[in-house]
């Protein structure tokens, strides 16, 4: 399994979990802290300005732990509206790339192909990453139409 944290300018965390490796809200927070290391180190200043998490409900991302950690962390969280895979970025666009870049491709182990999608989210252009920014007005129409995308 593969987690990847992104904004507008790129990659800010990849972490590998080894297979068979079940998420909980003890590792989810573990990766978080990962996470404001990685936002430190590679987006200087960011952390005394609003970092907004957009998660879904899976129950590493709303436990207590993590609500917690999220709150000492002074981080805001946008919940994923179910059923709308436009609006999961890392699904609708991130991974959809990928898996066509791996598609068809073999790998002789499990360190190869975690090299190969390392390399290609390095080398992914600025502009692949700021289409994240066209999820605020789909999102604002998304709720602005009650959840739904046509207008009534």
């Amino acid at each position: 399994m593969c987690t990847v944290f992104w904004d507008r300018q790129g990659v800010l965390l990849v972490e590998f979990l080894p297979q068979g490796t079940t998420i909980n809200s003890a590792l989810y927070c573990k990766t978080l802290k990962k996470l404001r290391h990685a936002i430190q180190n590679k987006r200087r200043g960011m952390l005394s300005a609003t970092i907004l998490l957009l998660h879904n409900n899976a129950w590493p991302h709303s436990a207590a732990q993590t609500q917690d950690l999220i709150t000492t962390f002074k981080w805001e969280q946008m919940d994923h509206p179910q059923y709308s895979p436009d609006l999961a970025q890392s699904d609708y666009h991130l991974f959809l790339h990928l898996r066509k870049f791996l598609g068809g491709k073999q790998f002789d182990n499990e360190d190869d192909l975690k090299d190969a999608v390392q390399k290609w989210l390095t080398l992914q252009a600025a502009a692949f990453y700021e289409s994240i920014q066209k999820l605020v007005p789909r999102y604002d129409k998304f709720l602005n139409n009650g959840g739904d995308y046509v207008e009534k």
